[in-house]
């Protein structure tokens, strides 16, 4: 048994060693041997493709769905801004609302509207004098 496996590795070793001149046995085993080494050479073949492929299109989904998160960032940064901007706005305008709202008041107000009468258009009561004084902050002298 010695000499046999001994044989088995000199004609393997002389196989990868010659220029494959060795012609092949033909036979019913050696015909499905390779039909059988050729379809798990397509096999393979095939499952490389199908792996390459699958990589590919996982490649593709996962870059398209990071520029749509950056994009979406940029969208959302912007309208956070936004959203400060308008919020700074409406504090400001509700505080003008309550102003204003104020100044209706005092408008329904006639004593209110007979004090600016009278300070801005110079209009008197019945009897009332008025005088016009200069401050002596104005004067040039």
């Amino acid at each position: 048994m010695a000499k046999r496996s001994n044989w088995k590795k000199e004609v393997e070793f002389s196989m990868t060693k010659s220029n494959k001149r060795i012609t092949k046995i033909k036979s019913d085993y050696m015909n499905q041997y390779n039909m059988e080494v050729e379809r798990n050479r397509l096999r393979k073949k095939r499952l490389k493709q199908r792996l390459i492929f699958a990589s590919a299109v996982i490649l593709v989904t996962f870059i398209g769905l990071l520029t749509y998160h950056f994009k979406q960032r940029s969208i959302h940064a912007e309208k956070q801004t936004q959203y400060e901007e308008l919020t700074e706005q409406m504090t400001q305008l509700e505080q003008e609302e309550k102003v204003l709202l104020e100044e209706i008041d005092l408008l329904n107000d006639k004593e209110y509207i007979l004090d600016i009468a009278r300070t801005n258009y110079f209009l008197s009561k019945e009897g009332e004098l008025i005088f016009q004084v200069d401050d002596e902050n104005e004067r040039s002298y």
